[in-house]
């Protein structure tokens, strides 16, 4: 494969990278005689705007696993994977009327903060090492890899390394430089996000229509797609029969239509927007309604990210099954790719920048939370208690240097199997793990004065070892089929899975129980419990406004698509 870039395509990219970061030198500048506060550092000293804010939640969360993982997961299955993206703006309006007033009101900065003040230090140290790891393992890996290959195919295949360290080392440049770096710059991240993504999918689109003989109208390219493949607009897949083939049951495991929506779309949303130090904590500097603010406005702009990352993947998928994309390599995870293969020179440029942009500011909001949690809650509590706040600001720095050579390491040779089983489902299969005792316990520990410190260690003991036994073992002890769930045959892994999402509201829902059953033991009241100001869940006329306007469109979406 030859190099697609052409002379301007580069010369957009470079301009690119000269503007950010010019920018984020700026920033780190003018507040350079604060570097050595942690505050500072890994909260940005408050100073975010909410448009910051929204701009940074959405920068963080657009990356490889998105542009790449979902549009993949776009080709192969179609719409149902915007629940993802539709569902976290509903998540983010629940985050920001009910969980982030507790975090600021109780002056919340890191997660496992969060499970020392309600709870105590073990169910906080426990959590401390499981989110380092999941972070480090499953989300630097998968967002370095699959952002390397994406760029790499698009250079002619041949320096899959050499994008891996250099997507690294930008990402570590903008993560030293602290939050409020990594908050400013991504307003420009997520504009070149857009702006590039947009532009991508209107070409895409075009492209559609053209090879159709519709001329080279972007909504007689979208009227083609559904026309061509009609399954690819369905939000809701049926529960497959006998007579379903091997490829939609694949698709079902996915994407397990309405069940999905019950337990583990939700617990995958809340957990991830509400309880996952990486997003919250571009809130958790700021005052009440600008967080609130910030928060709502990233909901607002999720309703638009299935446009950018999952329909030029359904757009790759007919042209790809009319003969018309004879480029696409790699699977499914390849379509995005050889989507952008087509754009003309600049714009080609543009799409890559927007690309990078998503893929550097992800890894750089990951690594900065890597430190965080790592040097607020182990280093300074656990290894060196009197460490002053310009040793905390080296270390977090020292963090974010290993935890990126520790991914470039893993990458290398993909020695976790990202590229096997599909980036977007690898991250959600394996944050899933965790994702249910870790939701169970901040949701009962935010709002049921009674959970109890060993309840919680319980909690997210149980739910990871519920989740594991769910995924890979129920169906060998207790059959395919049972009154509680029906296991399928997955072609690729050569035996009967549970739909990973079902698996995580099973871990969930049983999960709970015993941390109330447990939680009864104690007193009615909890003294490590939080009190609620019913004041603090009131929401000002133009934030009804902000969510109103929010849930009329996702309204619409799913009864068009339902």
């Amino acid at each position: 494969m030859k190099n697609q870039l052409s002379t301007a395509d580069i010369l957009v990219f470079l301009v690119y990278l000269v503007v950010v970061g010019s920018y984020g030198f700026w920033i780190y500048k003018r507040k350079k005689q604060k570097v050595t506060d942690t505050k500072d550092f890994f909260l940005a000293e408050g100073s975010l705007t909410w448009w910051a804010i929204g701009a940074s939640l959405i920068a963080s969360n657009i990356s490889a696993e998105q542009f790449i993982g979902m549009s993949g997961n776009g080709f192969f299955v179609g719409i149902a994977v915007a629940c993802y993206e539709w569902l976290a703006a509903v998540s983010l309006i629940i985050i920001a009327v009910w969980f982030i007033p507790v975090y600021l009101k109780n002056k919340i900065y890191t997660m496992p903060q969060f499970l020392t003040k309600r709870y105590n230090n073990t169910v906080a140290l426990i959590m401390a090492v499981f989110w380092l790891f999941l972070y480090v393992f499953v989300n630097l890996t998968s967002i370095l890899y699959l952002g390397a290959v994406a760029i790499n195919g698009l250079l002619g295949g041949a320096y899959l390394h050499t994008i891996m360290i250099a997507l690294a080392v930008a990402a570590i440049f903008i993560t030293l430089g602290g939050m409020k770096v990594i908050g400013y710059t991504d307003v420009i991240q997520v504009a070149v996000l857009i702006i590039g993504g947009l532009a991508t999918t209107y070409m895409a689109l075009s492209i559609v229509a053209e090879k159709f003989g519709m001329g080279s109208s972007a909504i007689a390219g979208f009227k083609v797609l559904m026309q061509d493949a009609p399954d690819h607009f369905k939000m809701i897949m049926d529960k497959p029969t006998a007579a379903s083939s091997q490829e939609y049951v694949n698709k079902y495991l996915i994407l397990p239509g309405i069940l999905m929506y019950l337990g583990g779309q939700w617990i995958v949303n809340l957990n991830y927007w509400g309880c996952n130090q990486y997003i919250t904590q571009r809130a958790l500097g700021a005052d009440l309604q600008t967080a609130r603010n910030g928060i709502l406005f990233a909901g607002f702009l999720k309703l638009m990210m299935p446009v950018i990352v999952m329909l030029p993947g359904i757009a790759a998928y007919v042209l790809y099954k009319n003969g018309h994309l004879p480029q696409l390599v790699g699977g499914m995870d390849g379509a995005y790719s050889a989507i952008l293969s087509f754009l003309p020179s600049g714009l080609k440029g543009l799409s890559v920048a927007a690309l990078t942009a998503a893929i550097v500011a992800s890894l750089a909001g990951k690594a900065n939370s890597i430190s965080t949690i790592f040097t607020l809650d182990i280093y300074k509590k656990y290894i060196k208690k009197d460490a002053d706040e310009a040793g905390m600001v080296w270390t977090g720095r020292l963090v974010v240097l290993f935890a990126m050579l520790v991914a470039v390491l893993f990458t290398w040779n993909d020695l976790l199997g990202i590229g096997s089983a599909g980036g977007f489902t690898f991250i959600q299969k394996y944050t899933g793990y965790i994702s249910p005792g870790v939701f169970a316990v901040f949701l009962l520990g935010m709002f049921w004065k009674r959970t109890t410190g060993p309840a919680a260690v319980v909690g997210i003991l149980l739910g990871f070892i519920l989740s594991v036994f769910f995924n890979e073992f129920a169906p060998r002890i207790f059959g395919n089929e049972t009154w509680l769930y029906t296991a399928y045959y997955n072609s690729d892994a050569k035996l009967h899975q549970i739909p990973f999402l079902i698996c995580m509201g099973f871990a969930f829902f049983f999960t709970v129980p015993v941390m109330v059953m447990m939680s009864m033991a104690g007193p009615k009241i909890n003294p490590k419990s939080f009190v609620h100001d019913p004041g603090m869940f009131k929401v000002k006329p133009i934030t009804i406004v902000q969510i109103v306007v929010t849930l009329l469109i996702l309204m619409a979406l799913y009864v068009k698509f339902w």
